[in-house]
């Protein structure tokens, strides 16, 4: 019901959401997400591949294990 509290559910999303920002603008994408597991599994796409199975299934698209494509450039 985040409609019904608009500034208390702003609140809440941006408390839980504000650490992933800093520690992407901190460490960078690759470093970030080697070093946070809950990060890394939001990772949907890196430097041209898909990295997430489900969404590559879904698009018909070839699926890159996401350590695979921090290594590989397009």
């Amino acid at each position: 019901m985040p409609g019904a509290v608009a500034q208390t559910s702003t609140f809440a999303l941006t408390n839980t959401t504000i650490a992933y920002g800093i520690k992407l603008a901190d460490l960078g994408v690759v470093e970030a997400a080697k070093r946070d597991r809950a990060l890394a599994l939001g990772v949907n796409t890196f430097n041209g591949h898909c990295t997430y199975k489900a969404v590559s299934e879904a698009l018909d698209l070839p699926y890159t294990p996401l350590e695979k494509a921090f290594t590989t450039r397009r």
